[in-house]
């Protein structure tokens, strides 16, 4: 046998014992656990045959502890580049079966890497996270891994998309990678993230709570709103990260992928009159109302669960993609609150990054009263949504369907705040509040002095809902654009959005603005 056919003979024993990561005993587990291994979820993930691993054979170098005894090729991650729906991405895949993920010099070294290399051609990086965390075997050096991997997190943000898959334990400073990036999708069950977990909580506070409760996808999705998506298996997650990347652009100098309409531009939006209450006090589903709107099933909510008195998400208008936000008025009213304007004001900005076109369906009647609003920094987190969108070079469009009070008016993509094409519904109402709350100021005196105070504030109500309780007043202005009929809404905002496909607008230089965090 010829040295050559030695060599061959070797790395292909090698390139056998990295695919099997920790082991057959080990991938029997993590399958019994209910996942998949680091190699399954991408083979999920990506189209057939696309992956390109890189650093297949690299090991550790860590001799403290009898490391230097146990080494598997690859080291706990797998990286490479591959495919999804034929547009390149990079990935790299944590391996649970070796050494329970953790992090190494070695594992940051490959992670980094492939970072690297995403902003150096332009491409989406997605992470798919099952780690026990830093590798105590190498002390410091794996919490300086983390770092280098943070800082590429931050230097990529805005340049490049980057997506979080919490697939297994995300705790400690592994957590803070994932918050660095865009979106974190959760599986049920099977994935939690935490900076401290229960048995500290427990030994500091004495409070007992276990890991799903306080760091499961239930709770991250819904409570504390760290995550995007939640999802029942690895499968479900996977799938649905493919579905979702067909919105994003590959960087911040291109646009979304187009995808052919099986709509019509200019059909009538049916159906907004039975959806919308006689009673201006009656809530109705905000979502009814995009989902009419918008390319038939193109909608794809984000946050869902969390902050639902606002709706965020991803659609398409005549086949190109446009980022949605939208009051929920069946959820506290629609009323803006601490959550919801931070919920709005990320995804806005993630939206301007990346080249994405806001529409946006108002109807608000102002912020969330109340001492826990004010005491938990409403006024600093509504202005964040406000900043967000005074920021924005993006085409915006907006539609005002009802209510529009206040400051929440000026905050919800208004004209003044460089709103480009701004519509409102004939049961449009604008103004600075309510019209019994207007009255009840204005006319304190007179009608405390009524001989029938009641009689008196029915018809001044009435008489102020008669002249600022619709959208005349705004459009005599030129604060609105048009009223338009519910049919047209479709037609409207698909007409702006074309001609609004090259429009140039840029803000003053600055290194960068400093949005009130």
């Amino acid at each position: 046998m010829s040295h050559l056919d030695d060599v061959r003979k070797e790395l292909e024993k090698r390139n056998q014992q990295a695919l099997v990561g920790g082991g057959e005993e080990r991938i029997r587990k993590q399958h019994e656990e209910g996942k998949l291994t680091a190699r399954e979820r991408l083979e999920i993930l990506l189209d057939k045959g696309s992956f390109v691993e890189l650093d297949r054979l690299r090991v550790h170098d860590c001799t403290d502890f009898g490391m230097e005894k146990k080494k598997f090729y690859g080291d706990a991650v797998v990286t490479g580049y591959g495919k999804i729906n034929g547009r390149p991405v990079a990935v790299f895949s944590q391996d649970f079966t070796v050494f329970g993920g953790t992090l190494s010099k070695v594992f940051a070294e490959k992670v980094c890497k492939i970072m690297d290399l995403a902003m150096k051609v332009g491409m989406p990086v997605i992470g798919l996270n099952d780690s026990g965390g830093a590798r105590i075997q190498e002390g410091v050096v794996s919490l300086g891994g983390y770092a280098d991997i943070f800082l590429r997190n931050t230097l990529a943000s805005g340049v490049i998309p980057q997506i979080s898959a919490i697939m297994g334990p995300c705790a400690g400073g592994a957590v803070y990678s994932p918050a660095l990036t865009d979106f974190i999708f959760m599986t049920e069950g099977t994935s939690y993230m935490f900076i401290t977990g229960p048995e500290v909580i427990k030994a500091v506070t004495r409070e007992e709570v276990t890991k799903e409760k306080l760091g499961g996808a239930d709770t991250h999705n819904s409570i504390s709103g760290v995550a995007h998506f939640k999802d029942i298996d690895d499968k479900d997650l996977l799938l649905r990260i493919r579905k979702f990347m067909n919105y994003l652009p590959q960087n911040n100098r291109e646009k979304p992928p187009y995808l052919p309409a099986k709509d019509l531009p200019d059909r009538d939006v049916e159906g907004i009159e039975e959806i919308l209450p006689d009673d201006p006090r009656k809530p109705y589903d905000m979502l009814q109302v995009i989902m009419r709107v918008v390319d038939n099933g193109s909608f794809m909510e984000i946050q869902q669960h969390w902050a639902k008195n606002i709706v965020i998400g991803f659609a398409r208008m005549d086949g190109a993609v446009v980022g949605i936000v939208a009051n929920q008025p069946k959820v506290l009213a629609g009323c803006l609150d601490i959550d919801a304007s931070v919920k709005a004001a990320r995804f806005v900005r993630f939206c301007d990054a990346f080249n994405i076109p806001i529409v946006t369906f108002v109807d608000v009647p102002g912020f969330l009263p109340g001492t826990a609003q004010e005491y938990g920094g409403i006024i600093r987190h509504g202005a964040k949504l406000l900043y967000a969108y005074c920021e924005a070079t993006v085409p915006k469009v907006t539609v005002i369907t009802r209510k529009a009070y206040g400051g929440a008016y000026d905050v919800m993509s208004s004209k003044h705040i460089r709103g480009d094409f701004n519509f409102a519904w004939p049961t449009a109402e604008i103004a600075v509040m309510g019209s019994e709350g207007a009255v009840n100021i204005i006319f304190r005196k007179e009608i405390s002095e009524s001989s029938d105070p009641d009689a008196t504030k029915r018809k001044l109500v009435n008489e102020y809902e008669k002249k600022f309780g619709n959208p005349f007043k705004a459009a005599e202005l030129g604060y609105i654009d048009e009223v338009i009929e519910f049919r047209d809404t479709r037609r409207k905002i698909i007409q702006s959005l074309k001609i609004l496909e090259n429009k140039q607008l840029s803000n003053p230089w600055k290194k960068h603005g400093c949005i009130p965090l």
